[in-house]
Formats: structure tokens, sequence, C-alpha cells
């Protein structure tokens, strides 16, 4: 089993910044591709951004584009996910996911694993 422990969240203004780290155990992280999905409440859990396993391909939910940066610390077992210039619509719980094989894509919500859940809210 993986644990992954997410952390960074909170209250923050419109256009403020905010970065959210998740810590993994349990499994070796540089083995997985990781990723950051969100969760409105009474909505589904959408994909936010993805990372492969050393760190050299991302790719993005096309709303969070230019705005929102994943990385990761291999050396850390952490995965980050930096938010700048936030909007209102982007409060929700934000969750870390890591998957041993294939990649996050939009529109399909499947992992191996989930942390569980930080809360993000942007204030207008």
């Amino acid at each position: 089993q993986m644990q992954l422990v997410e952390s960074g969240g909170g209250l923050v203004q419109a256009g403020g910044s905010l970065r959210l780290s998740c810590a993994a155990s349990g499994r070796t992280f540089s083995s997985y591709v990781m990723g950051w999905f969100r969760q409105a409440p009474g909505k589904e859990r959408d994909f936010v951004a993805g990372i492969s396993r050393a760190g050299v391909t991302t790719n993005y939910a096309d709303s969070v584009e230019g705005r929102f940066t994943i990385s990761r610390d291999n050396a850390k077992n952490t995965v980050y996910l930096q938010m700048n210039s936030l909007k209102p619509e982007d409060t929700a719980n934000y969750y870390c996911a890591a998957r041993a094989s294939g990649a996050f894509v939009p529109g399909r919500a499947l992992s191996d694993y989930w942390g569980q859940g930080t809360q993000v809210t942007v204030s207008s």
C-alpha cells in the first residue's frame, strides 16, 4: 500500500497563490506517475495535473494551464502543486493520486492510490 498525505490547503483571496504538497510513503515513489485532482461539492472528481515518474513530462487541465505547476522531488517522496492567480472556481477539495502504469488524463479519475484531500477555498 502507498499512503498519500496532502497539505497546504487553506483560504485565499482571488488572485492569490497556494502550494499544495503530497508526501508519499509505503512504496517506491519514483516508480509512480503522480497527479492532482479536485472535487467541488456536488460535482465529479476532475483531473488537474499529472507528472511522469522522472518529472520530465507534465500535463494539465485546460482550466488551470498557465496558472498551476506540478512538480516532484523523488528524493523527498513528495509531489507539489503550485497554484497562482487563483479564482473562486478553483475552490474544491484537492486530492493527490498515484498510479503504477499509464498516465493521468482529463475525463478519467482512475488511480491506484488516493490521498484524503486538502480543502482550497478562494474568496472573491
